[in-house]
């Protein structure tokens, strides 16, 4: 049962009703303040799943060629993209509050991306898929559930929308994994979760304003990193041991 998943989704279609009706009544400082909340969080999360790590080589060439690959294919610019995509398509059934405004679009684009297309939520998917556990996507269903209503504010109930996408492409993730787990060891699992983990840090220190990682073009490291685990394990590390 995609338990967190559709509370992730509810988190967005909720926060979107209620900064819709909060409106512009939020500060500045609060925004800013709750965003340097919600990276402190999202790197907690991270650290957690880091800790889990059992083959620390195979992770870390997990993230670096990883994160080649993303820039080489140039992931980032596709997602965002395909945010724009996403954009138009819901605009045809709600027109937002500035929809002919540049900067109103720039703004959807961003939220699209941020919660269709996020480390976070692919990760949490992923592990929802395959070990039931949802701490992931709850953890994140409670920032969403705030950064959602502070997107809102700015660009109105189309906000809500964006949970439609966001369950279809987090329901295709859970059920890929879900196949995939029998094959999987306890290793490569950890392996997975900690890989996982960077991206959470890196998302934590983006959201802070630290350091702009690439955070959409690290994801293909989720993909590769077990893969890469179950070769380290299988091949290399008897060969070094």
């Amino acid at each position: 049962m995609p338990i967190g998943i559709i509370v992730n989704a509810l988190s967005v279609v909720i926060g979107g009703i209620v900064g819709n009706v909060v409106g512009s009544r939020l500060s500045g400082r609060i925004i800013e303040s709750m965003n340097t909340v919600f990276g402190a969080c999202a790197m907690a999360m991270g650290i957690s799943s880091i800790v889990l790590m059992t083959n620390m080589p195979a992770v870390m060439l997990s993230v670096i060629l990883g994160t080649c690959i993303g820039l080489a294919i140039r992931l980032g610019e596709k997602i965002s993209a395909g945010g724009l995509l996403m954009e138009k398509a819901i605009s045809k059934f709600y027109k937002g509050k500035g929809e002919s405004d540049e900067e109103y679009k720039k703004q959807l684009v961003t939220a699209i991306v941020l919660f269709c297309a996020s480390g976070t939520g692919i990760y949490g998917s992923i592990v929802s898929g395959m070990t039931g556990e949802h701490s992931i996507l709850l953890a994140k269903s409670i920032l969403d559930i705030a950064t959602s209503l502070i997107f809102a504010c700015s660009l109105g109930l189309v906000t809500s929308f964006i949970a439609i996408p966001q369950f279809i492409i987090f329901m295709l993730l859970f059920v890929f994994a879900n196949v995939i787990y029998p094959y999987c060891s306890p290793s490569m699992i950890n392996d997975f979760k900690a890989c996982g983990g960077i991206l959470l840090l890196a998302t934590g220190f983006r959201m802070i304003r630290v350091k702009d990682f690439p955070v959409a073009d690290m994801i293909p490291a989720m993909v590769i990193a077990m893969p890469i685990s179950h070769i380290w394990t299988s091949y290399i590390l008897p060969l070094v041991s």
